[in-house]
């Protein structure tokens, strides 16, 4: 199938199931993709938006963990695809089930209060550990909201599982480093220092993004140097010393503002996904010079193609029309999906 004709492909059955079906697609998806999606947004407004969808199906162009947030949002009736199942997130890989609940046992042995705060590029079984202990879910947009909600509530918090983004947002409260402590995951975290973990407000799991973590504050010295008066623009989940040489930093959707608000005839350097900053770029042309801090791109993202998007459309077609299961569509486990859900809505209660 050429490109042509599976772009026809797409459109044609997007026809032929009207308002039974929304395609939603993260920012960080190519163009390619993007073209085909009725919503798109950051990780806040897809979930936000996901709860009100009312059709049939929704097909997430994203990674498993945002289309598992989709369903648990999404109506009883509403049924949720991903057309690349196997599209992971290797920071959400960096935090497992098992070991959240064996280090939270640990904190608070002592009966101290402890809530956890799971970022959203988390798994399921994350998620309900956290809403089950009265945690919340957040996003890289609405963290300082939710992670102040949890210290007024708790002695500490443990924010999992990006440590780059806890940091940065403990810088934003005004949490001192001497009130911060790293967990220690070694041995199945037998090595965690419970000492020093008692002393602390702010408890950080140890994962990161990989994307994020590819720029660095020499970039940012030779951007200035090669363009004066750029302004630089990070995501929040770059390590604090780039979030602090930057002029901004904030959420794909604070990044999108931030180039909408920018003066004509400006310079602006991004640190994010490429496949954002190259949208942002083409869409400012002629009135911004928008460019790549570095070129940094998800190979998870990139796994959702016109390709993989024409065949689970191709699937829920045949399934619609016999009754059938996709093997595109996202399921749920009943035995996490309650727990899961109230760490989601927290946030959204919070946040509203």
């Amino acid at each position: 199938m050429s490109n042509s004709e599976r772009y026809d492909t797409i459109e044609r059955l997007r026809g032929r199931f009207g308002a039974d079906l929304k395609i939603v697609g993260h920012h960080y998806q190519a163009d390619e993709v993007i073209a085909h999606c009725d919503l798109r947004g950051d990780s806040l407004e897809l979930a936000r938006r996901c709860s009100l969808i009312d059709s049939r199906y929704i097909v997430f162009c994203g990674v498993y963990f945002m289309a598992e947030s989709a369903a648990l949002l999404a109506g009883p009736d509403v049924r949720v695809f991903l057309p690349e199942p196997s599209a992971e997130c290797s920071m959400a890989l960096m935090s497992p089930p098992k070991l959240v609940r064996r280090v939270m046992d640990l904190l608070t042995r002592e009966r101290r209060k402890v809530i956890p705060v799971a970022y959203v590029n988390s798994t399921l079984g994350v998620k309900a550990i956290v809403g089950a202990m009265g945690g919340a879910v957040c996003t890289s947009a609405n963290a300082r909201i939710v992670l102040e909600w949890a210290l007024d509530k708790a002695d500490a918090v443990l924010f999992l599982p990006d440590k780059n983004l806890g940091h940065n947002i403990g810088d934003l409260l005004g949490i001192p480093p001497g009130e911060r402590h790293e967990v220690r995951l070694r041995r199945e975290a037998e090595e965690l220092d419970l000492e020093a973990a008692d002393k602390a407000r702010l408890l950080l799991w140890p994962g990161f993004c990989s994307i994020h973590t590819r720029f660095n504050t020499r970039q940012i010295l030779r951007v200035r140097a090669e363009h004066p008066g750029v302004k630089v623009v990070v995501h929040p989940e770059c390590v604090p010393e780039v979030v602090k040489a930057a002029d901004a930093a904030g959420s794909t959707s604070f990044i999108i503002r931030y180039a909408e608000e920018a003066p004509a005839g400006s310079t602006l350097a991004i640190g994010t996904e490429i496949n954002l900053v190259e949208r942002l770029a083409a869409e400012h042309a002629g009135r911004l010079n928008i460019l790549p801090l570095v070129e940094s791109a998800c190979t998870h993202m990139a796994q959702t193609t016109e390709e993989t998007l024409c065949a689970a459309l191709e699937s829920l077609d045949e399934t619609d029309r016999t009754g059938g299961v996709s093997p595109y569509q996202v399921s749920i486990g009943m035995e996490e999906k309650v727990s899961a859900t109230d760490a989601l809505e927290r946030m959204l209660d919070i946040c509203r």
